[in-house]
């Protein structure tokens, strides 16, 4: 049997904190985004929006003119544009709400740079392909069908039970030499050295169009405000606080049933969920 770490509250109070006086938005970690397309544009704003309120100091956004307008009408404090380097970049986040079929050659290109660099990155959606061969530390976060397709590639035999599902994400973290965090209930998260972590934070009303665009986000904000530090905790803690967000938006912390929640929601009870951390 696979050994699995209960991941807690008080884990992810270990990877935030209050910003002191001595404090700039770069040390507050910086998070560059190059996510959305035409097609999905509110990917990027999600993802945007909840790199912000999980506290970053500073986001910048790559992508698509019209992508790049839908995010500064949402939050005009974002720097959008390709980074030339003076924006000190923490972490990436790429690949949600873009397919890789309609990938150009530019952008393979942009995506190949970033992920043969030295600044971790989130893989989310529509760059998961691209994980094998990345030099960069890197982090994928498929949901359910994106990681069959995961082990279909790599050849690591699916599982369906919850001890099977954990080996299964500690096989492929393995294989493809980065983190895994496979999203779901009871999310699972693994290193290619054996670690696997489980988090249950969240809550049925979770399991919403755009709440992994959201998570995308929260994550690049925890891996800028934590360099160095383990990208399974880094993941671990950033699924936390996302889920709690979840059950702060659907009212559901007293117990009761809840109600319903879109993805923005998430994002916008990301500053409470901090302040419990904190708290």
């Amino acid at each position: 049997m696979i050994e699995v770490r209960e991941w807690s509250r008080s884990d992810t109070a270990r990877l935030f904190r209050a910003p002191t006086a001595e404090d700039d938005k770069y040390a507050r970690g910086v998070v560059a985004l190059r996510t959305g397309s035409p097609t999905y544009p509110g990917a990027a704003v999600l993802g945007v929006e909840a790199a912000w309120r999980a506290g970053a100091g500073f986001v910048r956004y790559v992508g698509a003119e019209r992508v790049a307008d839908a995010v500064l009408a949402r939050r005009p404090e974002t720097v959008v544009g390709a980074d030339v380097g003076s924006s000190r970049v923490g972490a990436w986040v790429i690949g949600s709400g873009t397919d890789p079929s309609h990938r150009t050659d530019a952008d393979c290109l942009a995506l190949r740079e970033i992920l043969a660099g030295t600044t971790p990155v989130v893989i989310d959606a529509g760059a998961l392909d691209l994980a094998p061969g990345a030099r960069a530390p890197f982090l994928v976060t498929p949901h359910a069908r994106e990681f069959g397709r995961l082990q279909e590639r790599l050849r690591v035999h699916p599982h369906d039970e919850d001890d099977d599902r954990a080996d299964a994400a500690r096989q492929v973290a393995a294989k493809i030499g980065g983190t895994v965090l496979l999203k779901g209930a009871r999310t699972l998260v693994a290193d290619p050295d054996g670690t696997v972590i489980a988090v249950e934070a969240g809550t049925g009303w979770l399991a919403t169009a755009g709440t992994g665009d959201v998570l995308s986000g929260v994550l690049g904000a925890v891996m800028a405000a934590n360099p160095g530090a383990a990208l399974a905790e880094v993941a671990a803690a950033g699924a936390w606080l996302h889920g709690h967000a979840a059950r702060i938006a659907a009212g559901v912390l007293d117990g009761g049933p809840g109600h319903p929640i879109v993805a923005m929601d998430v994002a916008e009870a990301l500053p409470r969920a901090v302040r419990d951390v904190l708290g």
